[in-house]
């Protein structure tokens, strides 16, 4: 296996519009890591540049020991699955698993053994007959995979495998990818714009924004501790609350609640200072009696998640989402405060956007 190194990595289209802008990342040897961002940040033609299907502009990549930066693709050790599987029609699934061996000249028999090998192991038995065309969507992504691991790659490339599943397969197949990667062993770029598949599926997460890196860290980490508003609001399936405040009295002033500042942030910030405070709506309770450090709100709106509820509450122009019981009895207009968890709050500065006292 093979950990990968890209240092001051530019790929720069015609025009001088850059897809990567100066990336430095180390993925260690046999790490699940995702590449995380909105359409167009940057995160695919990382990974195919790494792949070699991109044409480096500057910077180098060290793919194990070796210098791989103007290499060809066949000499990388890596293999890729695409979005769409990219999977042959009028092949059946054997001789699909089985092309990148058949263009390493590997004999016939042999190869349509080591498919069948291999698609045993990913659950497809008794279908390597049958043609794409016959296959379901979450068939089609094993027999992808199966394809990409044949040739026991030094790393596996995914580029949003799951984009094309249902909702119910994508949760069968994160599982099904986690328990593969782990029984492999194989150094795993993950690329997806859904932060829930990131978190739960890699060791480390890069989060990107027009080609640049915004944070490298656990999942644990950038939930917890984002390096800025914009990590902040994209990462957690209901994204962190941000509200602009100001710093007064040895408090923060939102919406004229005096709220204690994070640990982090004391002695960081002056008297006055305009900062953006934020917190996630798992760190807030809903009280309908006024506490220490909470903030007036009336609910706007209550969406039911099954064990919880998402209420949507406004303090005066702010709106904030907090998480509360499934049992709670809430209905819009309901008055009451929002009550934080110190612990878990951040402050960010209002013109950097960074985060404050890291």
């Amino acid at each position: 296996m093979a950990g990968i190194t890209a240092t001051q990595l530019v790929k720069e289209y015609p025009g001088g519009v850059r897809g990567v802008d100066e990336v430095d990342v180390e993925i260690r040897d046999g790490e699940f890591f995702a590449l995380l961002g909105p359409s167009g940040c940057g995160k695919t033609t990382l990974l195919r540049s790494i792949a070699g299907l991109e044409a480096i502009t500057g910077g180098t990549l060290v793919i194990g020991d070796r210098d791989v930066t103007n290499a060809e693709p066949g000499v990388r050790g890596v293999a890729m699955v695409f979005q769409d599987y990219a999977l042959f029609p009028h092949m059946d699934v054997a001789d699909n698993i089985a092309y990148p061996l058949r263009i390493k000249r590997v004999k016939r028999d042999e190869r349509r053994a080591k498919a069948t090998e291999v698609a045993d192991g990913l659950s497809l038995q008794g279908l390597t007959e049958r043609r794409p065309g016959q296959l379901s969507g979450g068939q089609q992504q094993r027999v992808a995979l199966a394809r990409a691991v044949a040739t026991r790659p030094d790393v596996l490339l995914l580029d949003e495998p799951l984009s094309n599943l249902d909702a119910r397969l994508r949760l069968e197949a994160r599982t099904f990818l986690k328990e593969l990667q782990r029984d492999l062993g194989v150094t795993t770029v993950f690329v997806t714009h859904d932060q829930a598949e990131a978190l739960a599926l890699a060791d480390r997460i890069a989060v990107m924004k027009q080609g640049k890196l915004q944070q490298i860290g656990t999942p644990r980490e950038v939930f917890q501790r984002p390096n800025n508003t914009f990590v902040a609001g994209f990462i957690g399936s209901n994204p962190m609350n941000l509200v602009p405040a100001r710093v007064m009295g040895g408090a923060v002033d939102v919406h004229g609640a005096r709220v204690p500042l994070p640990p982090e942030a004391e002695g960081a910030v002056t008297e006055g200072q305009q900062v953006i405070w934020g917190v996630r709506p798992e760190y807030l309770r809903w009280s309908a009696t006024e506490e220490p450090g909470a903030i007036a709100a009336e609910v706007s709106v209550v969406e039911n998640l099954g064990a919880s509820l998402l209420v949507a509450a406004h303090a005066g122009e702010h709106r904030i989402q907090v998480v509360v019981p499934e049992d709670t009895e809430l209905e819009p207009g309901s008055a009451g405060w929002l009550v934080p968890q110190t612990a878990k709050t951040l402050l960010f500065d209002a013109e950097s956007t960074e985060r404050i006292g890291r």
